[in-house]
């Protein structure tokens, strides 16, 4: 007789690539151990585990044993192993060779290191895209689990959800496990006899009927509170002993298992998809709270609440269009996947160094840093900084791979980020520049190869949906999109510091300002811009010397209506440390009297931090790299940073009529959510060397500056301190 209900229960464990060592060992202890201590006194609990790529290479660094102890529970058929891609990419903004590669990739270091044998996979996020049906099963994949939002979505009712169903594309097929959005939020927020009634219901419905739990192992320690919920209070034990206490209607079964025993209940093919929360988070702030407010109406409305499956908010890929740095990093791994790619099929000159290349890689596409939700994601700059050094690691090793080994100076040009214009590369040994002339001109990355750091991995300030409950205080008790959401305030004054910007934080962002601007203005974000220059269009040209080459960026524009032309040049020479640019306004008239203020920023070098700090000229410390600072008549000013071994120098030469450069300082700081609540996030540094522009007798006005960036010595570095902030998305 087939049991009465079916319970397939699956965690997904997941750290990201450039997490902290402390904060997973926290999670370690607070969650992964005391877990698994749990799974092996309870024998009668069945499990299927999901441990991501970057987690499990942590585990076997730091708890090899902890992997041990998997293995046997494998060995002991209590546990199936779940694969995925390496590196816990989404899967929807791979190529195909990339998503078969990491799965593929993944799969063969599972079997080899816990002997398990790998049937199917956790899609991250469950960000769905049909087109992933063919390279899953192409990447030796039988199954995988999606929520019961995509079958919902896809048209199905709730009673046909107790069951396993195949989705088909290219002619391949897969099986697909919907998982219950209820499960979800009551496993383990409600009493745990709230989940045990609803398998009771399920069994009633339909005997034999399939539920599927399959949500973040964090939830069991790591998120707030729920260590103590889960093991201090016992949730969790009390849960298993119901769990062994009905096994006689309970079948607890791992996936694999269900597959070989049950029918499939017909083919679905499912829409492009994500869990619930994820299509709204993608939204624009108006547009989340719209969508969620219209599936609430939707379902309080006897009449409309059949529709409320069909309210859903839009596309992950999305993603990119909120945040363009986003889509900066992805544009980064294509360049990279495409040459590795090319490569690949001219034959490496080195295979170990093309293997090295594509792991990095795969490493680069790890997804939290990618999107922003409940949790600080895209707004971790640690996140964003692993991303680019993984990038640029795999550049280098493509070099080996290629068999260059000493790299000359190249200027090439593309539409690198797929806004249908071009932009420009200028690389050499020592720095990887990319200049957007369409958009401001600007420099928006600047790789530094010794050091595998963008300095240029800033993040605008934008409005986000929760922005309403920070500006109204912390006596606001709920979220606007969320009513589950209790607002905390991680420190004091957040409602006074949320800023946008209007503009790109990059370099070479060219900015005129009122003539008696206020320093405070501009560092608060409220001067008004006078110019259109710091989003205009230039014109790019590229001038090649042996071992030199320059960039001409060129518009005329106007600032208080009054037209002129503003050029500016970026010149590297191979092996130079420096990038020397020059700047170079025409076509002004002799009354000209303009405030010019040239905007540089520098980003992964932390504020408030011991060995980072701003000098001057004479090396003296002029405060932390947060510290906002207005200093007259400046010739240098330099950022130290001791832990990533950068002494950054920006020089300011001679003006024409002896104008006089001075240097603004100031932090970008962001308010945003993570999952202990609202926090603010030091982002970058700006300094912006500023001028008062009086044209020459020929309406001409220039200056020159140059960046240097030069290696920190070794016996001047410094340990990374531990870090406070918290994990990223999971």
């Amino acid at each position: 007789m087939p049991p009465a209900v079916r319970f397939v229960f699956v965690l997904h464990d997941h750290q990201p690539v450039g997490n902290f060592d402390e904060v997973i060992e926290q999670a370690y202890r607070d969650s992964y151990l005391p877990l698994l201590e749990l799974l092996e006194r309870h024998r009668g609990i069945r499990l299927a585990l999901h441990t991501s790529g970057p987690l499990a290479e942590w585990f076997d660094r730091h708890h090899p044993d902890y992997l041990d102890r998997l293995a046997r529970l494998v060995a002991e058929k209590r546990m199936e192993i779940v694969g995925g891609a390496f590196y816990e990419p989404v899967l929807a903004m791979l190529p195909a060779r990339d998503r078969i590669g990491q799965i593929r990739l993944y799969t063969q270091w599972l079997q080899r290191r816990l002997g398990a044998t790998v049937a199917g996979m956790w899609v991250a996020e469950r960000v769905w895209d049909p087109s992933l049906t063919a390279d899953i099963a192409a990447a030796g994949m039988q199954w995988t689990i999606l929520d019961d939002f995509h079958f919902k979505a896809a048209g199905l009712s709730d009673d046909q959800l107790d069951r396993h169903w195949l989705t088909e594309g290219d002619g391949a097929t897969l099986a697909v496990f919907p998982v219950s959005e209820h499960l979800r939020y009551v496993i383990p927020f409600a009493a745990p006899h709230a989940s045990i009634d609803h398998l009771r219901f399920l069994a009633a419905r339909r005997p034999g009927a399939l539920a599927v739990f399959g949500d973040d192992g964090e939830k069991f320690g790591v998120w707030p509170d729920t260590h103590r919920a889960c093991f201090t209070e016992g949730w969790l034990e009390t849960f298993f002993g119901l769990l062994e206490s009905n096994r006689d209607w309970i079948q607890m079964s791992l996936p694999s298992e269900v597959l070989q025993e049950e029918p499939p209940a017909g083919t679905v093919w499912l829409p492009e998809c994500s869990y619930r929360e994820m299509t709204e988070w993608v939204l624009p702030p108006t547009a989340h709270v719209q969508c969620v407010q219209a599936r609430k109406n939707a379902l309080a409305n006897p009449e409309l609440v059949g529709a409320a499956p069909f309210i859903r908010g839009g596309s992950w890929r999305n993603f990119r269009l909120r945040y363009p740095e986003a889509n900066e990093m992805y544009a980064r791994t294509m360049v990279v996947s495409d040459r590795l790619a090319r490569i690949r099929a001219a034959g490496p000159t080195d295979a170990a160094a093309l293997a090295e290349a594509t792991q990095a890689l795969y490493r680069g596409q790890c997804n939290c840093a990618y999107w922003h939700g409940a949790f600080g994601g895209i707004y971790l700059p640690h996140l964003r900084n692993a991303i680019y050094r993984e990038l640029i690691a795999a550049d280098i090793a493509a070099d080996t791979a290629e068999g260059l080994h000493t790299r000359g100076i190249t200027a090439t040009s593309g539409d690198y980020d797929f806004d249908g214009r071009t932009e420009v590369r200028l690389t050499s040994g020592i720095f990887d520049a990319w200049i957007a002339p369409a958009r401001g001109g600007i420099l928006y990355e600047l790789d530094l190869r010794d050091q595998r750091h963008n300095l240029l991995a800033t993040l605008d300030r934008r409005p986000e949906a929760y922005h309403a409950q920070v500006l109204a205080g912390p006596g606001a008790a709920r979220s606007v999109v969320d009513a589950s959401q209790v607002a905390k305030f991680k420190q004091v004054g957040l409602e006074q510091m949320v800023r946008y910007d209007t503009f790109r934080r990059k370099s070479l962002v060219d900015h005129f300002y009122d003539v008696d601007v206020p320093a405070a203005a501009v560092m608060d974000g409220t001067a008004m811009e006078r110019g259109d220059f710091a989003a205009g269009a230039y014109e790019a040209s590229v001038r090649r010397n042996p071992g030199r080459i320059q960039v001409v960026l060129s518009r005329t524009g106007n600032a208080w209506g009054i037209p002129f032309t503003l050029s500016k040049a970026i010149t590297l020479e191979a092996e130079s440390r420096t990038l020397e640019i020059a700047y170079k306004l025409s076509d002004l008239p002799p009354d000209f009297r303009q405030h010019l203020a040239v905007e540089f920023g520098f980003a992964g070098m932390p504020a408030q931090a011991v060995g980072r700090f701003f000098f001057d000229d004479l090396h003296r410390n002029l405060g932390e790299l947060g510290s906002r600072l207005d200093l007259p008549f400046v010739q240098s000013i330099g950022l130290m940073d001791d832990w990533l071994g950068i002494d950054a120098r920006l020089s300011v030469g001679a003006a024409t009529n002896g104008s006089r450069a001075g240097v603004w300082t100031f932090p970008i700081q962001s308010v945003s959510q993570s999952e202990g609540g609202f926090e603010l996030v030091h982002q970058s540094a700006v300094v912006m060397p500023h001028w008062l522009v009086t044209p020459d007798a020929n309406g001409v006005w220039m200056v020159s500056l140059r960046l240097t960036i030069a290696p920190v010595k070794a016996d001047r570095l410094l340990e990374p301190l531990p870090s406070k902030r918290t994990a990223c998305p999971l």
